[in-house]
């Protein structure tokens, strides 16, 4: 785990509840038990000011940063598909987005990143599909300055067909059930009384684990999936354990956040 995908999952899945905002010294402290040094979390700050991510802010514990209304966008997102809160039926009706070719080879590759994350698949280099409209696409198009024809289509045909073309069900079966062994090894590893920094890394790394799905699996509908869905239990899993670590890791977020200046 690097030191800016790190400071996302910690804004994430704890400041984001806390105002959203922190001193310097607790992000070091904080990414400390990940093993990022210091020097490496304030790069990472750096260029996630630059992208427009944080903000700096004066707290009383010292010089911070907050997150911005881009960053609040994509964390509330991001938290609904983690956690499936809030997620409504699928209308059965698919959001398409076409594009003109794009030239710029970097900009390609964000705007590929960037869609998968939000829960798109390419059925050509410009068509892609999603479950439905995304609340940050809007966001995204502007700022890689890509207009995009947008159309709220029903499939005339089997959808499961277009889903294989579209995404690699079996490439991401295999990778659940490589997450579960490496999660299972991962929280079994941690002693019942683990102290709160070694709570906290496991969680971290667990809960990071399971976001990298949001780039893979837009987590379709039952009846466009295979049958006993290795995703189903997985996430079975994943809601327990963050759930039994939440206290625990929460509590060495509170204290670290509580802190000085030292």
């Amino acid at each position: 785990m690097n030191a800016r995908a790190a400071l996302f999952d910690l804004y994430g899945d704890h400041l984001r509840i806390r105002a959203g905002r922190a001193s310097v010294a607790a992000l070091v402290r904080l990414l400390a038990p990940l093993d990022i040094a210091a020097p490496a979390v304030r790069t990472a700050i750096s260029r996630m000011v630059r992208q427009d991510w944080l903000a700096p802010v004066r707290l009383p514990q010292g010089p911070g940063y907050a997150l911005t209304p881009k960053s609040v966008r994509r964390l509330d997102e991001t938290a609904l598909r983690v956690y499936r809160t809030g997620s409504a039926p699928w209308p059965g009706r698919w959001h398409v987005l076409v594009f003109q070719p794009v030239r710029r080879r970097g900009t390609r590759e964000r705007l590929r990143a960037d869609l998968s994350f939000l829960g798109y698949a390419p059925l050509s280099e410009t068509t892609w599909i999603g479950l439905r409209p995304s609340p940050e696409l809007d966001a995204l198009l502007d700022d890689q300055g890509v207009p995009a024809d947008r159309f709220e289509s029903t499939l005339d045909g089997d959808p499961r067909e277009l889903v294989a073309r579209a995404w690699d069900l079996r490439a991401i079966a295999r990778a659940y059930e490589e997450w579960m062994h490496q999660a299972a090894d991962l929280v079994g590893a941690l002693a019942p009384d683990a102290p709160g920094d070694r709570v906290f890394a496991a969680r971290s790394r667990l809960v990071h684990g399971w976001r990298n799905f949001l780039f893979r699996d837009p987590g379709l509908p039952h009846e466009l999936l295979p049958a006993a869905w290795p995703g189903d239990q997985a996430r079975a899993y994943f809601e327990q354990e963050a759930a039994r670590l939440l206290p625990a890791a929460a509590a060495f977020v509170d204290r670290n956040l509580d802190k000085g200046v030292h």
